[in-house]
């Protein structure tokens, strides 16, 4: 085990906001000589951790079209009540922030285009993905979600910040506002 410690350890950054989790990290090493199970459980825990979080800082969320697709459906396909989402990415299309930005009911979330923008500005995110689901399973755009997306596109150009998509997830499947020549 304190090989995988320590392999795992060299190449892990060290998250210096928190002193418990160096303390972790030291103790899983074997730096501080012998440990508990707790405590070894703890930092394996730790670096576990590290290693997810590093892993998703390098990752692209738009890396392709499939990988997209799979996590909005993932995150939105069964909601049961209606949930507007933004994808905050930065210039180079890596995700920032993946917020909830409201739920509604089974048939309506409201959103405010400014808050959408505010938060982008927020945030430095030069990209964003409109993500919302119809619990109904039927993700075809209303007439309702048109007029919104066409709003915060507004909005959001006015900044130069780009919307790529606006993806509308049900069970059914999931619709593009760009594949449907909506944007």
């Amino acid at each position: 085990f304190r090989r995988v410690i320590d392999l795992t350890f060299n190449c892990v950054s060290v998250d210096t906001d928190t002193s418990t989790s160096d303390t972790a990290v030291v103790l899983a090493s074997g730096a501080a000589g012998p440990v508990s199970a707790e405590a070894f459980e703890a930092a394996l825990h730790e670096v576990a951790r590290r290693v997810t979080k590093e892993e998703a800082n390098r990752r692209t969320v738009i890396s392709s079209w499939t990988a997209l697709l799979a996590y909005v459906r993932l995150s939105l396909q069964h909601e049961p009540r209606e949930q507007f989402r933004v994808l905050y990415l930065d210039k180079k299309n890596q995700l920032i922030l993946d917020e909830i930005q409201n739920r509604g009911t089974v048939d309506h979330a409201p959103v405010y285009p400014r808050e959408v923008v505010r938060r982008a500005l927020e945030l430095s995110a030069k990209n964003l993905i409109i993500v919302h689901n119809h619990p109904s399973g039927d993700p075809t755009p209303s007439r309702a979600d048109i007029d919104m997306t066409r709003q915060i596109v507004e909005a959001a150009q006015a900044l130069a910040i780009t919307v790529h998509d606006h993806l509308v997830v049900g069970r059914q499947g999931v619709a593009s506002f760009r594949q449907l020549g909506l944007m």
